[in-house]
């Protein structure tokens, strides 16, 4: 199990946001914490702590006034900490090689492989093709339905008709080096984690995993290490005193560890 840190940049500003909240029209967002820092700042903390993984995601989409200043963010996090940080948020295969270029170690994918609600393999195929399975993470980020975990696109605003469970992610894991799994329900709450996803996740032995949402406590980093059989790597974002929670993220760092 392994800590992976997170950089979220929203209307050019790093932020912790309520993940369900996010909504294009208007680059609205409820934010929970907003930093006086920039994105190169926490890059370089987590250089110094040798931690990565983490993952730098644009949540300005591209048609945003805001994206270019997100995205100049983010350049500047990837350069702080070349081949520490992956890029996620409006990734196709026409501007991948530029955040693979300016030093993230590999791209973050939901949205240009699922089209109309299921999985375009002829894209998936493309994006891996574009930049390599080793530099590519697939994002399946899920709400709970009726149906069951439902995959979720377009900055979590989409439900598709895609299923979150083991089968799934065997399926994907041939194009791709990792996954990534807000459980949006969640996100940025600081309310306790989808437990049903964690353990849904633990059961897969295939690629990394890392989960993020909800973590309140240091109780959750060790439900998630238990329910995840260890193999869960975690991201939290708000209950950090980083970003103006209460969990020491210096601590939740040695705990992944132990």
């Amino acid at each position: 199990m392994e800590f992976r840190p997170c950089i979220d940049i929203h209307n050019g500003q790093v932020k912790q946001i309520v993940g369900g909240s996010l909504r294009d029209e208007g680059d609205q967002a409820r934010e929970n914490f907003v930093s006086s820092k920039d994105a190169g700042y926490f890059a370089q903390l987590y250089q110094k702590a040798g931690i990565k993984g983490g993952h730098v995601i644009l949540l300005n989409g591209v048609d945003s006034e805001y994206y270019e200043k997100t995205k100049k963010q983010a350049l500047l996090a990837l350069g702080a900490y070349p081949g520490g940080l992956q890029a996620g948020g409006g990734i196709t295969p026409q501007n991948a090689e530029e955040f693979l270029k300016a030093g993230a170690s590999a791209v973050i994918v939901t949205s240009y492989v699922f089209q109309n609600g299921e999985i375009r393999y002829d894209r998936l195929k493309e994006m891996c093709s574009a930049v390599g399975r080793e530099h590519l993470v697939l994002d399946v980020s899920c709400r709970k339905t009726r149906e069951g975990y439902l995959v979720v696109t377009d900055r979590w605003q989409k439900l598709t008709k895609e299923k979150l469970e083991t089968a799934l992610l065997e399926r994907l894991e041939e194009y791709c080096s990792e996954f990534l799994v807000h459980a949006v329900d969640v996100e940025g709450k600081s309310k306790g984690i989808e437990k049903e996803v964690v353990t849904l996740l633990g059961k897969y032995e295939g690629r990394p995993v890392t989960y993020a949402g909800g973590v309140h406590s240091y109780e959750d980093i060790g439900l998630i290490k238990k329910l995840g059989q260890n193999r869960v790597n975690v991201t939290a974002g708000s209950a950090l005193d980083l970003f103006g929670g209460e969990l020491s993220w210096k601590q939740v760092l040695a705990m992944c560890k132990d």
